[in-house]
C-alpha cells in the first residue's frame, strides 16, 4: 500500500463527516467519498506536495460533491417535467435506477446539440421560444433536436452498451 493510500484511509472517517454534514444521506455521502478515493488514486501524479494530501483530497471532495448536487437537482427538475407532461407521477424505484450517467452525456455531444437538449428536454422551454432565440425556423430547430438527440442516443449506446437497449435501469456503467 502506497504512503497516499495509507494517508487517505486514515483519514477516511473525517472524510465521510465531511460529506455526510453536506450531503445529509450517509449512503450517498459514502458514494461521494468512494467516488472522491478513485478519483484521488488515479490522478495521485498530480499531487504535488505530500504535506497537503488532505486539502488536495478534500477539493476532489468537494467537486464530487458539488457534481453530485448539480445531477441531483438536474434530475429532479426532469421527473418534474415529465410529472407535469404525463400528469403521472414516477414512482421512486423508477427514479432510483435511472441511470445517472446520461446527464453527464449531454456535456460530449456538439455545444449546440448539448445546448438543445438542455433547453428543451431538460429546462422544459418552448419550442418556439427557442427557435426565435436562435433565428431559426420551428421546422429547422425540430430537425435539430432530433439529431442532437440522436447523437445522445448513439453516445448512451456506445458508452452504457446493454444497459441503454433495456431502458438503462440498473446501470453498471461508471458514470462520472
Amino acid at each position: 500500500m502506497s504512503r497516499l493510500e495509507e494517508h487517505l484511509l486514515k483519514e477516511l472517517d473525517r472524510f465521510t463527516a465531511f460529506a455526510r454534514s453536506r450531503v445529509g444521506d450517509p449512503h450517498l455521502a459514502a458514494d461521494a467519498v468512494q467516488e472522491s478515493l478513485l478519483k484521488a488514486l488515479k490522478s495521485a501524479d498530480q499531487l504535488r506536495d505530500e504535506e497537503s494530501v488532505t486539502a488536495w483530497f478534500y477539493r476532489i471532495l468537494r467537486r464530487t460533491i458539488i457534481d453530485l448536487h448539480r445531477r441531483r437537482e438536474v434530475a429532479r427538475r426532469a421527473v418534474e417535467r415529465w410529472e407535469v407532461e404525463t400528469d403521472v407521477a414516477p414512482d421512486a424505484e423508477a427514479e432510483r435506477v435511472a441511470c445517472a450517467c446520461v446527464l453527464s452525456l449531454i456535456d460530449t455531444l456538439k455545444p449546440e446539440y448539448a445546448e438543445l437538449i438542455r433547453e428543451l428536454d431538460l429546462e422544459g422551454k418552448a419550442a418556439k421560444e427557442v427557435a426565435v432565440s436562435r433565428g431559426v425556423t420551428p421546422n429547422n430547430l425540430r430537425v435539430r433536436h432530433h439529431r442532437a438527440r440522436q447523437q445522445l442516443r448513439e453516445q448512451i449506446e456506445a458508452t452504457c452498451r446493454i444497459c441503454a437497449k433495456h431502458g438503462c435501469l440498473d446501470c453498471t456503467c461508471q458514470s462520472a
